[in-house]
Formats: C-alpha cells, sequence, structure tokens
C-alpha cells in the first residue's frame, strides 16, 4: 500500500474575512476531491483570512498511479486564478516503511 500527500500554502486574493476564506476555500477542496478522487481538507492557517493551508492524500496500490494523483492536484491548484500558490510539499511512504 502506497500512501501519498500534498500540502499547499496559499495565499487568497481579495478576501477580508473569514467568511469570505470559506466562500473561496470550500469550492477548491470540493474541486480537487472530485476531479482526483481524493481526500482534501483545509489544514492550517484557520484563524488568518488570506493564507490557507490545504492538503490532499491518496492510498493506492501502485506508487505511479498515487504521484499521478498528486500531480493532478498540484495542476488544478496552479491553474486556479483567485489564488497564489506559494508552496506545494510532496510525500510519498509504503506501509512497508
Amino acid at each position: 500500500m502506497w500512501i501519498g500527500w500534498i500540502e499547499f500554502d496559499l495565499l487568497l486574493g481579495d478576501v477580508h474575512s473569514l467568511k469570505e476564506k470559506r466562500s473561496v476555500i470550500r469550492p477548491i477542496l470540493a474541486e480537487l476531491s472530485r476531479r482526483t478522487e481524493a481526500s482534501a481538507a483545509e489544514v492550517g492557517d484557520h484563524d488568518l483570512h488570506r493564507r490557507a493551508r490545504i492538503g490532499v492524500s491518496v492510498v493506492g496500490a501502485e506508487p505511479g498511479h498515487v504521484r499521478d494523483v498528486l500531480d493532478r492536484a498540484d495542476r488544478l491548484m496552479a491553474e486556479r486564478p483567485e489564488i497564489t500558490l506559494l508552496s506545494a510539499r510532496q510525500g510519498l511512504a509504503s506501509s512497508d516503511d
């Protein structure tokens, strides 16, 4: 079994409250889950209205499939005009580790 994750550090555009932040983040999480078939969640910077950390994780039988899913998530985030992708960190582990 292979476990992969990617964490995105985001700068949000014209957002002035946590309520506006949720209205930007919610559709991003839904699209990531729908288009990658992986789990996506806001994983940090909850109290900052212009910053967000989003994590995506996937479990699969083959490392190539896990990497493909993470790469797809990375491309989806890079294409979003309403955010600035500050960084992305990835990890891949085997259950045998």
